[in-house]
């Protein structure tokens, strides 16, 4: 599942692509993904232009000039590809070859020749039209904590959020209600960092260390998004460039090689947290 950074980079390849662009007209192959999508609310976005796009958590969020917002979760395969003017553009967490449409579930067409195909092969994504006035209080986005980049994660926060509980560390920063955005990649890789092992608990956690999550989660995000993501199942933006940043994991999917870190003669581990992998080194993440 693509995690922030990769969300990030999609909506940047959107905004590049799509911005001012006008909706002609919406095609939809397929109306059942997790949610139903809804045709009549659908058939209103005809005529509208984007004004802008944005991310929340792991979600986009394409705002129309109606005051109407289409909200999108890609869930484990969705994937946008553009067209423009007969050339094919992937943007997606999951590439497919450039003629493969059985997975195909709606497409917007735009004025300029260009078109938008949302493609999902297990159809855990969804789509959305919400009120933009009330898209930030719907059920999928009223409950997420704060953006992990936003000066609102901080360390008031985070020490106040923890008060009175026994919780694994890496749990905690997999919550959604804590922090939004943070997958079991990132969260690997940052506690890593630190210095710190995913099963630690937060009631052990001491302040040093706190900085150094908070310090961590926004290097490596920043660096992930720099890097165009991780291409771990051969993302790609619009442009057609993969993700670079799984070239710099130091243990996810790492499981039986050497510690990275300099002097460290650990071999990195994998245990299930909470029904998820994790991976550290034993011997330099206490």
């Amino acid at each position: 599942m693509p995690e922030l950074p990769e969300v990030e980079v999609v909506k940047k390849s959107l905004e590049d692509k799509l911005k001012n662009l006008t909706i002609k007209r919406v095609k939809i192959i397929n109306n059942k993904l997790r949610y139903k999508i809804d045709n009549i609310k659908f058939n209103k976005t005809k005529n509208q232009r984007i004004i802008s796009i944005q991310r929340r958590s792991k979600y986009l969020l394409i705002n129309l000039n109606n005051f109407s917002t289409i909200l999108i979760h890609l869930g484990m395969t969705g994937k946008f590809s553009i067209d423009d003017k007969n050339k094919k553009y992937k943007t997606s967490f999951y590439y497919t070859l450039k003629n493969n449409t059985k997975h195909d579930h709606l497409i917007f067409f735009f004025n300029k020749k260009i078109s938008l195909t949302y493609n999902d092969v297990r159809k855990f994504g969804f789509i959305k039209i919400y009120s933009t006035k009330d898209v930030l209080t719907c059920k999928h986005l009223v409950k997420l904590g704060p953006e992990p980049l936003s000066d609102n994660f901080n360390l008031d926060y985070f020490n106040k959020y923890i008060i009175n509980k026994k919780i694994k560390v890496k749990d905690l920063l997999m919550n959604q209600k804590f922090v939004a955005g943070l997958g079991n990649i990132y969260c690997n890789e940052l506690l890593f960092l630190c210095k710190i092992a995913p099963t630690r608990s937060t009631q052990e956690i001491n302040q040093k260390e706190i900085k150094k999550i908070l310090k961590f989660t926004k290097k490596i995000l920043k660096q992930a998004i720099l890097l165009g993501g991780s291409s771990i199942k051969n993302f790609s933006s619009t442009e057609g460039k993969d993700g670079n940043f799984q070239q710099k994991f130091n243990v996810y999917s790492r499981a039986k090689t050497s510690c990275s870190r300099l002097k460290c003669s650990g071999i990195i581990k994998k245990e299930y947290t909470s029904n998820r992998s994790s991976f550290f080194c034993p011997k330099c993440q206490k």
